[in-house]
């Protein structure tokens, strides 16, 4: 069996790694070639683009890669069209991958979409694009499968594999005895990023977040994670400047969220993945003015962090644009610090979320089996 698979972001990465090494239970002899990261490549990805190619966040900020991105996307359209795999799957991404699938689909090869495009937060009518684009939408949130059915989108819900993976109740203990921090410090997570556009943006304000708790907490660690020996560089070089001491952790963001006692992270998946380990959380966010605005104006939603979403209230505080400064930022993560009652009952609360996450009744290598059995 041949599959074809983009995976254009870390997030994306681990889901498409987890995903294959499922399928290989099923079906040992796959032979899995695209684009993606690290994991992918240790799970048996042939690697044809590295996935940093297609890491760009913003409206504004993609225009300068357009030309770039529409070379790559259309010679790896001919590559798979000239190997015919049994199935396509992209993996989010979907503004580069929607168009592939599109192609893909035209020319007779299977296309799964993996993590529904929020369509149900803004431009609702790239639903119509999902439609053309994929056979199956394999949906990691439970309101994604009824919003795309009911839109003639064939959805299926496959859970989030990561709320699979991690422990209800996180072993904090474990996580600060494997990364050296000591039982009982208050321990605060620092986590910009990891595209280039927004460690620019957010290492600053964070940082300096992390310089006031560290002025009136002392013993206080800070710990934070690189992807790259350039992002740890630049993390380095910014917390010296401000005379913080930050411990900088290269390999899986789990131990760091496990470890925490508070976290300050960039509006994305890391929202869900704090939320999964029952850490107390502020998310921030800056981006180009333009793409605010853009955004701001086409946005359905109230909240944009995946707690606040999955809640449908508002559990843990958003800061973006002017609001992401750190006179705004350190007060939000001190609060949770001084109410603990408060950060009990917000664990609560993530812990009900976690496990709601857990409640599909396929997996998502099930549903791609599916589909190509039929």
């Amino acid at each position: 069996m041949k599959i074809g698979i983009v995976a254009g972001e870390p997030s994306g990465d681990f889901l498409a790694a987890e995903l294959i090494r499922e399928i290989r239970q099923f079906r040992p002899d796959i032979r899995v070639s695209g684009i993606g990261g690290p994991n992918l490549r240790a799970a048996g990805c042939d690697i044809l683009f590295p996935m940093e190619k297609l890491a760009v966040m913003g409206l504004v900020e993609v225009l300068g890669k357009v030309r770039e991105l529409r070379a790559m996307r259309t010679r790896l359209a001919e590559h798979l069209i000239r190997e015919r795999p049994d199935v396509f799957i992209g993996v989010d991404s979907p503004d580069f991958n929607l168009g592939l699938e599109r192609t893909l689909r035209s020319a007779g090869i299977k296309t799964i979409h993996y993590v529904c495009p929020t369509v149900w937060a803004w431009r609702p009518w790239r639903v119509r694009k999902i439609r053309q684009a994929a056979q199956l939408v394999l949906c990691i949130f439970p309101f994604e499968e009824e919003f795309l059915l009911g839109r003639g989108v064939p959805a299926r819900y496959v859970g989030h594999p990561l709320a699979g993976k991690v422990d209800i109740q996180p072993d904090t203990e474990s996580a600060r005895r494997r990364l050296d921090l000591p039982p009982d410090c208050l321990t605060v997570a620092i986590l910009p990023g990891s595209r280039h556009a927004e460690l620019d943006r957010l290492t600053g304000p964070f940082l300096d977040a992390a310089a006031w708790l560290a002025a009136r907490h002392d013993g206080a660690r800070f710990i934070t994670n690189a992807v790259n020996d350039g992002a740890e560089k630049h993390l380095r070089a910014a917390a010296e400047s401000r005379g913080l001491q930050l411990k900088i952790v290269k390999d899986s963001i789990a131990d760091t969220l496990a470890a925490a006692s508070v976290a300050l992270v960039a509006s994305g998946t890391v929202t869900l993945e704090a939320m999964l380990y029952k850490t107390p959380m502020v998310v921030a966010y800056r981006m180009h003015s333009l793409s605010y605005w853009i955004v701001r104006a086409l946005l359905k939603v109230k909240y944009v962090s995946l707690p606040n979403l999955l809640a449908g209230q508002r559990l843990v505080p958003e800061y973006f644009q002017s609001d992401c400064r750190a006179e705004i930022l350190a007060p939000a993560l001190q609060y949770w610090l001084k109410h603990p009652g408060e950060a009990q009952s917000l664990s609560r609360r993530f812990t009900d979320l976690h496990v709601s996450l857990r409640s599909a009744e396929t997996s998502a290598a099930q549903a791609v089996l599916d589909l190509l059995e039929a």
